[in-house]
């Protein structure tokens, strides 16, 4: 589902991932630490989500946008899982302190990927890919 030129643009850019809670209040945030794990899926860590974790603890449904959506037009819509331990929990600890060592991740969201639409500006802004 996602190509090799989707997984790099959410790998180096940012991204800014949208969820609502149970009562349909949208929330909005950009997110460094994001990145595919398979052609499904995608890591994100968890290091000051609040509202985020809170609305996907009620609705897991959401939405990720990378940042440079004129060179990598895409929105990925998908279902996610928090984990607080664990494989999944491990990698993002240990990517995340990499990068900044002193950073504590809370958790790692998985988001699986459903849906795939453009946001290209034009006549296919809104169509979906896949």
């Amino acid at each position: 589902m996602l190509t090799d030129e989707m997984k790099e643009a959410i790998e180096k850019n940012l991204v800014f991932v949208a969820t609502a809670s149970s009562d349909g209040t949208p929330n909005v945030v950009p997110i460094g630490f994001a990145r595919p794990i398979d052609d499904k899926r995608i890591l994100i860590v968890d290091v000051f989500m609040k509202k985020t974790l809170s609305n996907l603890e009620e609705n897991p449904k959401m939405s990720i946008i990378v940042q440079n959506a004129k060179e990598h037009p895409y929105q990925f819509k998908g279902v996610a899982e928090i984990f607080k331990s664990g494989e999944f929990f491990k990698e993002a600890v240990e990517w995340a302190q990499n990068v900044m060592s002193e950073v504590e991740p809370k958790s790692a969201i998985l988001m699986t990927v459903k849906e795939i639409y453009s946001v290209k500006p034009g006549p296919d802004a809104g169509k979906r890919i896949k």
